[in-house]
């Protein structure tokens, strides 16, 4: 079996992940906020239960700290917040595992990761579309912290950038892995029962 990467990194604390969710919560309420149409949508869902869980994405050592689930829910004004523990889900959505490395090179490539759904149709129907119709318009964001020029910039350096690890350090990432299974499935096991060769 193949090891995750970064599972030599110890288990950060519980409030520095609580925080993370905390953050990646205001990401959306951004994103949502760009487009007034998926703000009006997600009203008429006020209240509804959405978990979001994503085995894998976090190294096995991390497990005991920050395995619960993103639990998000609908408000009144069609922003996402984050439910309370005792709140039942309308919606889970699970990502199939997959390492990090997996994820990286399928947001690179513009591919939505796989995922399996539970529960609410119409509700999974509409966090599809937000899915297909909410993107994160990165150069507007910078030209208003940066100016239009540098943002300009920065953007086509962003894009050039995962353009070329598309393109060559993603294929030497998968060579440089598939030949580390290859040797760990060669290596012979060792029982430990202390038979001398």
């Amino acid at each position: 079996m193949e090891m995750p990467p970064f599972s030599w990194l110890p288990a950060p604390p519980a409030w520095l992940l609580d925080e993370a969710r905390n953050r990646l919560v205001l990401l959306l309420n951004h994103l949502l906020q760009q487009e007034p149409e998926a703000q009006q949508r997600l009203r008429r869902y006020a209240g509804r239960c959405i978990v979001v869980r994503a085995p894998g994405l976090l190294p096995a050592a991390w497990a005991q700290v920050g395995d619960e689930p993103l639990r998000l829910q609908i408000s009144p004004a069609g922003l996402w917040m984050q439910a309370p523990m005792n709140v039942a889900p309308d919606l889970t959505l699970t990502l199939q595992p997959a390492s990090p490395a997996v994820w990286l090179r399928q947001a690179l490539a513009g591919q939505r990761p796989a995922a399996s759904i539970a529960g609410d149709v119409q509700l999974a129907a509409e966090v599809a579309w937000l899915i297909d119709h909410v993107r994160w318009d990165v150069e507007e964001d910078l030209a208003r912290l940066l100016g239009d020029a540098a943002a300009h910039t920065l953007v086509g350096w962003g894009r050039a950038c995962a353009e070329a690890l598309r393109a060559h350090v993603l294929p030497g990432v998968r060579a440089w892995a598939q030949r580390a299974a290859a040797w760990r499935a060669s290596k012979p096991s060792h029982t430990g029962d202390g038979a001398a060769a």
